[in-house]
């Protein structure tokens, strides 16, 4: 059974692993702009920015509980309450220190959570690799067996042609024998060439 090779760009295989990082630098750059903007000790905006990673915080814990608690929307809006508390420290603090130390910290957690969906992705798709693998042998087997099967078979109807060939052959030889006396077969017990047959040939 053919396989069709599918060769994925290194782009997108290390996409996955550094979108948290990617995600937390842009944030963090965005937040010092916003700093440089006039972000720096304004009470006004650090009042935005912690009503607004509150409110993302409450809806997370709100899509969290409950018995159909969805845990993408969660997930997405603990996220964003991480961020907006992120951007609101860079964008409010006069140095890069305390920004830092929150990136790599927002990084950590960021990769820290994306790993356990991370090991969940590699557990089902081997899982459906081996499924797949078993599947194949499954199949590869059975039709090893049938082509062994029609094989015989058809050996089995090539012999029993050639010996129909060879016996009708040899009757139609004994009966152009000269001197071939069908009445002495008969008295021997012997088969004999049925008479239209006989005298066909």
């Amino acid at each position: 059974m053919n396989e069709q090779i599918v060769a994925r760009h290194w782009l997108a295989l290390i996409a996955p692993k550094a979108a948290p990082a990617l995600a937390t630098s842009t944030v963090l750059i965005l937040a010092r702009i916003w700093n440089v903007n006039g972000a720096e000790h304004s009470v006004g905006n650090a009042v935005l920015m912690t009503a607004l990673s509150l409110a993302a915080a409450a809806a997370g814990a709100c899509a969290s509980v409950g018995r159909a608690g969805d845990p993408v929307i969660a997930g997405t809006a603990f996220a964003a309450s991480g961020g907006l508390a992120l951007a609101g420290v860079a964008g409010y603090a006069d140095g890069m220190s305390l920004p830092l130390l929150l990136w790599v910290l927002a990084t950590a957690i960021a990769y820290g959570l994306a790993a356990r969906y991370w090991r969940q992705d590699r557990r089902t798709r081997v899982s459906y690799e081996r499924h797949v693998s078993e599947r194949r042998e499954e199949h590869a087997h059975i039709e090893r067996v049938e082509t062994i099967r029609g094989t015989a078979q058809i050996e089995v109807a090539r012999t029993g042609a050639a010996y129909a060939e060879s016996l009708a052959q040899a009757l139609t030889a004994r009966a152009m024998l000269p001197g071939f006396d069908p009445a002495a077969l008969e008295t021997a017990g012997l088969p004999e060439l049925p008479t239209t047959e006989r005298k066909s040939a």
